[in-house]
């Protein structure tokens, strides 16, 4: 979005730079990168970046809130709580849209939030090799608060293993080798040394948890926590006789499971900020608003973009049978500014925020980047297009 960067970045683009990058990603990781890598990085300004931080520090100032756990207790669903110390994120995820308001400028819209780990590995590396293709200023990086690759792993490292031997802590997944996000899994347990484990390996003895690993029994003191519920749900008859993680275990989590629901789409109406869309619970709506095309609905309980109407007609509201369990939420248009050799993208931002142990309160690490020329963003809506998918945003220092 820094317009001179992006004119210098596209007049020396080259296909053959764009397949050397993605072949030394490959040559990494063979064969495990399972979405579409963008051809660029966004680049943003200190003044865009300041607007984005004040809606996240704005959200955080609510989860410190002493009353936020029980504001947000009814947003576990029934059957899902997981006992345990739950006493803060370990991880918070905020994603913004690329937007214009009604001046024309450019400014972020909120679209979600999750109280849950994403590709804070793979973020690490990706860049790393990026810069080895493209030129990127020395003055603009991915990282925040004086991180560098050393200092953040690191810190990552510390996060997740807190004071635990590695091979106790492990990244709990369903079915991580067929998982999309499997490429961070890796370069989380090459970064920090915790394997990636499936629910299917994990079992109990008493409130204890173990899994084999070269034939030995080894016990989980901590648990990096990567599984999605809904995911389970999906896979109910493979799912039955496993470990249950409602269960009150005796172990450590990061972060706790019930913050996906707690800090997640619920969190939104009670948030009243310029940088966040106007957003209500279905069933509190006492008159569809008269501008109801201006709106997208969402259900509060699903991942990745499913069961989301983007164009909303009273009819799709008379359809839903439980209205408790979606929000309307006012439509974010997001911005075509990322000039590409065709038509210009959209882009969204995820900021990801970290909480080390002792911290008052969380702070920004990193960032995942996604460009889009289609109506979603998501790499599984953008097939057969170019100069989108999975990327990262390089920020003015």
């Amino acid at each position: 979005m820094v317009s001179s960067l992006r004119e210098a970045y596209n007049a020396h683009f080259t296909n053959e730079k764009y397949q050397a990058f993605l072949k030394d990603l490959d040559d990494h990781y063979p064969s495990v990168i399972d979405f579409r890598i963008a051809e660029t990085p966004v680049f943003v300004d200190k003044s865009f970046a300041q607007k984005m931080t004040d809606a996240c520090e704005h959200i955080i100032d609510l989860v410190l809130d002493p009353s936020f756990k029980e504001l947000t207790q009814q947003a576990i669903p029934a059957g899902e709580f997981v006992p345990g110390d739950e006493k803060y994120p370990h991880m918070i995820c905020f994603d913004f849209g690329v937007c214009k308001n009604q001046h024309g400028e450019l400014e972020p819209q909120l679209i979600e939030m999750q109280g849950f780990p994403t590709m804070y590995g793979f973020q690490a590396f990706f860049p790393e090799v990026m810069r080895r293709h493209f030129n990127i200023p020395d003055n603009y990086s991915h990282f925040f608060n004086g991180y560098n690759l050393h200092t953040y792993t690191d810190m990552l490292r510390s996060l997740v293993r807190g004071n635990h031997d590695a091979e106790n802590v492990i990244l709990l997944e369903w079915k991580p080798q067929e998982q999309k996000t499997l490429i961070d899994f890796l370069c989380t347990r090459d970064y920090i040394g915790v394997e990636p484990v499936c629910l299917t390996e994990l079992f109990a003895e008493g409130d204890r948890l173990f899994y084999q690993k070269q034939g030995r029994k080894i016990p989980v003191h901590r648990i990096y926590n990567r599984i999605i519920f809904d995911e389970l749900k999906s896979a109910a008859k493979e799912v039955q006789g496993l470990v249950d993680l409602t269960k009150p275990y005796q172990v450590e989590w990061v972060p706790h499971p019930n913050w996906f629901y707690r800090l997640s789409k619920y969190t939104l109406p009670y948030l009243k900020h310029p940088y966040v869309p106007e957003t209500y619970f279905l069933h509190e709506v006492k008159m569809l608003p008269e501008d109801l095309s201006n709106y997208v609905l969402k259900p509060l309980f699903s991942f990745a973009g499913q069961g989301v109407k983007i164009d909303v007609t009273p009819e799709d509201i008379d359809a839903i049978e439980h209205p408790e369990a979606y929000i309307l939420q006012r439509k974010v248009e997001y911005a075509a500014v990322i000039k590409t050799p065709d038509e210009p993208a959209k882009a969204e931002i995820r900021l990801m925020y970290v909480w080390p142990e002792g911290d008052a309160r969380p702070h920004l690490a990193t960032n995942l980047t996604r460009l889009s020329k289609g109506k979603m963003i998501g790499v599984r809506y953008n097939k057969d297009r170019e100069w989108v998918g999975g990327t990262v945003s390089f920020f003015e220092q």
